[in-house]
């Protein structure tokens, strides 16, 4: 999976974008902090036909996109090479594949396919073959967008323009690679891992204020001395749930591009490949939203940290370089 704060980042090119309101959420903006992405992250799950599709949904001229045939082609290809039920699909604003939702509910998944998919890079992920072909010159759902940076339209045949529109063109093993990722994550319904992190600290809570009026035998002490005891456990398990999130976050992320690796080597390889043009694309984007990019990415292409109580995001450098190793020994 993409992880929240990293689509966001896919969506909106800044982390401002994530100051849409959702509907049903409209006064929960990410500047109140880490409730409203957390409450915007289980509603997307729980009921994404009315959170998820609707912030992610691609409109063109006041009308949803609709899928492309090649987009519906490869997501069944994708779906084939899994063997996982089927999921509602849709055509997403962004570059990179999102998805919500859990096969076992009454709506089930929602994945959707960003507009450039519709292009592929044609030359050869096989690392056996020596044939070397050109790039597809149809950047369908790339240069034919109007894409702004810093409220002007992005000159695409600038050298800037140019290096995003390479990063942007994906191989078709890429592009399965990052499907893939999504339906695995659904499937396997690890989003109920991350949403179980929440409740688990607020036990963890209870259970730090009644170890420590224990081992202090603060149980019949002053009201003040309680009250201090349940602070502590208070921070005690903010700090916990700060932690186990970003753990159970680089857990899921591993653990999604280690199956989606695991298809076939030509997914393994497409894997490299995707991680590869995230960080290219980043580095680009770093150099053309001034202050903001500086703020956004690393030189890189890394994502910093989204607010100063959280630990870095899962590396996309670490990332590349474990489906790298497992390209090098797929036994391992």
């Amino acid at each position: 999976m993409l992880s929240s704060s990293e689509r966001s980042s896919d969506i909106f090119l800044t982390r401002t974008g994530t100051d849409t309101p959702l509907p049903g959420f409209p006064s929960l903006p990410r500047r109140h902090g880490d409730l409203a992405p957390c409450l915007r992250s289980h509603a997307e799950h729980l009921v994404p036909d009315q959170t998820f599709w609707p912030l992610y949904q691609a409109w063109s001229k006041g009308e949803p996109v609709q899928l492309s045939e090649r987009l519906e082609t490869l997501f069944q290809k994708v779906q084939q090479d899994l063997g996982v039920p089927s999921s509602h699909r849709f055509t997403a604003f962004g570059f990179a594949p999102v998805g919500a939702g859990l096969p076992l509910l009454p709506q089930g998944g929602r994945v959707g396919l960003p507009l450039n998919f519709n292009s592929t890079d044609t030359q050869s992920t096989d690392t056996q073959s020596t044939d070397t072909q050109s790039t597809d010159t149809q950047s369908s759902g790339v240069t034919d967008r109007v894409l702004f940076m810093n409220g002007r339209a992005l000159d695409w045949s600038s050298a800037s323009g140019s290096a995003l529109a390479r990063a942007l063109v994906l191989s078709e093993h890429a592009q399965k690679f990052a499907v893939a990722r999504e339906l695995v994550r659904l499937e396997g319904a690890l989003p109920l891992l991350s949403a179980a992190v929440a409740p688990v600290c607020v036990g963890g809570v209870w259970l730090y204020a009644t170890l420590l009026k224990q081992v202090f035998r603060l149980q019949g002490a002053h009201v003040l001395w309680r009250a201090a005891a349940n602070t502590v456990a208070l921070a005690l398990g903010g700090v916990s749930y700060l932690l186990g999130a970003d753990a159970v976050t680089h857990f899921i992320d591993f653990s999604c591009d280690r199956r989606a690796a695991a298809v076939s080597p030509l997914y393994a390889q497409g894997g490299v490949e995707f991680y590869d043009k995230i960080l290219s694309r980043n580095r680009t984007l770093r150099d053309l939203m001034g202050p903001k990019g500086l703020d956004t990415y690393a030189a890189n292409g890394n994502l910093f940290p989204s607010n100063v109580l959280q630990l870095k995001h899962t590396p996309y450098t670490a990332r590349r370089e474990a489906l790298y190793r497992l390209v090098q020994d797929p036994v391992q």
